[in-house]
């Protein structure tokens, strides 16, 4: 919710970032999305995966299995379940507690047209879809922290139908060799993924973070003022106006929602924006310093110190030294001086 009788919308510099806060976070994190081979299995079966650090997406398009991550009960997924893992230890599916597990890296190099096989192929009973995604390092913390380690989205949840759906496209999909083939996959894989976080904040009764926050009708409102127009110089004021709450009010909601005071929540929002531009090199310090509501380049300097714990101009000079490091085949240290 945003009104133009509570505040002057800022139209000092083209905006950092989409107006939806979750596309802007997905766009700030850069996911680099990996789509696993069909599973189709029958019999006795088990595949074992490596702890991942960032997240893992996946379903039963048929049959059912049990999702084991260690250090936890199993978890039996059902034909039209989803899951989604955030950080995971190692785990494994399988068809029992007991099945003898495969490892994951070496069934997928035997894939054949995007498929692989555990048991006969006339006992097939099983088949199961995933993918991963890797995040920018600078910024993966945005949605790593506020996600429990597994959300399970069962085939009785009312968004399970277009779930189906989109796993359907991405199973044909990935069985296709069409040109395109991996462009239509990644994008798959995205939408599947933002549906799944659209189900763990419908059927969670309050989702930790700004990711729950954000459907609320008064700390929602301002975090969706704040994402609209984080160049505009906000202030307690008027962000509890636009929730239509008294400052106190305001304050003390919005750090039990989202676990930072709200201005606090603004500065880092606009650090990660600004990271994220240095790291691209998309804009001049000064543009950056007009970009996410600072009145000067000092100033803004400044802010970005207190919070990265360097200058603009090192931390974008550190990025550009990765990146030629990356060129030439070393990955050298990531740009967080």
């Amino acid at each position: 919710m945003k009104s133009d009788s509570l505040y002057a919308s800022s139209s000092v510099a083209p905006s950092l970032a989409p107006d939806d806060p979750i596309a802007g976070a997905i766009g700030l994190l850069r996911p680099q999305a990996a789509v696993h081979p069909g599973l189709h299995a029958g019999g006795s079966w088990a595949v074992r995966f490596d702890a991942f650090p960032h997240v893992r997406i996946g379903g039963v398009v048929r049959g059912a299995g049990l999702l084991i991550l260690d250090g936890r009960d199993p978890v039996r997924l059902g034909e039209g379940d989803f899951y989604l893992l955030s950080n995971p230890p190692s785990y494994r599916l399988a068809s029992s507690v007991t099945a003898t597990p495969q490892d994951a890296r070496s069934l997928w190099d035997t894939a054949v047209n995007g498929v692989v096989r555990i048991g006969a192929e006339a006992e097939e009973d099983t088949y199961l879809c995933g993918g991963s995604f890797r995040f920018d390092e600078n910024n993966a913390q945005i949605l790593i922290d506020i996600l429990p380690q597994l959300v399970h989205v069962k085939a009785a949840s009312p968004r399970s139908r277009l779930l189906s759906h989109v796993t359907d496209l991405l199973s044909a999909e990935a069985e296709n060799t069409a040109a395109g083939r991996s462009l239509v996959l990644d994008h798959l894989v995205q939408i599947l993924f933002v549906h799944v976080l659209r189900a763990h904040v419908e059927q969670t009764d309050r989702p930790a973070g700004w990711l729950g926050a954000l459907h609320q009708d008064g700390v929602g409102a301002a975090l969706r003022a704040m994402h609209a127009d984080v160049a505009h110089r906000w202030t307690l004021r008027e962000l509890a106006g636009v929730s239509r709450m008294s400052r106190s009010a305001f304050a003390t909601s919005f750090k039990d929602q989202v676990g930072t005071p709200p201005l606090e929540y603004l500065i880092q929002w606009r650090m990660s924006l600004a990271r994220d531009a240095l790291c691209r090199n998309t804009r001049s310090i000064s543009e950056l310093a007009a970009a996410t509501g600072y009145e000067s380049e000092s100033a803004f300097s400044t802010a970005f110190r207190r919070v990265v714990g360097a200058s603009p101009k090192q931390f974008r000079d550190s990025a550009r030294r990765a990146i030629v490091a990356l060129s030439q085949g070393d990955p050298g240290p990531s740009p967080q001086v």
